[in-house]
């Protein structure tokens, strides 16, 4: 089965060298997503939304693939302070609350400064 590539079209993805996400067989693997709203290339301040920018740029990626939200198995979530986790983990359990994906939360630092948080996650048809 071929290997679909997806893009949300953001510069990064060129620069970097890598696909929003990548189809192979019944797996969807969505790179590292952060809040950049990528229709204007803002990203908000608060941890909260970003979070919701993240998760909707990953929705769309993987309705592109044919997949869903509902179809993830695994996430990984990389913070920048343990001061947003409370922000994050609402938006994150209302979203996953009844999928429960297995999950992974770290604390890091990201590429940019204004950069909250990081999304990656893993789908699997069937």
């Amino acid at each position: 089965m071929p290997r679909q590539l997806i893009s949300t079209g953001s510069p990064f993805e060129r620069s970097f060298g890598y696909s929003r996400a990548v189809v192979q067989g019944d797996w969807c693997f969505v790179s590292g997503t952060t809040g950049y709203d990528y229709a204007s290339m803002s990203m908000p301040e608060e941890a909260g939304a970003q979070a919701e920018n993240a998760l909707a740029t990953i929705a769309k990626a993987l309705a592109e693939g044919g997949f869903s939200l509902s179809q993830v198995v695994r996430v990984t979530y990389y913070v920048t302070s343990t001061d947003d986790v409370d922000a994050i983990t609402a938006v994150t359990g209302r979203v996953f609350g009844e999928i429960r994906p297995a999950a992974t939360m770290l604390i890091c630092n990201l590429i940019k400064p204004e950069m909250k948080i990081e999304i990656e996650v893993t789908a699997l048809r069937g």
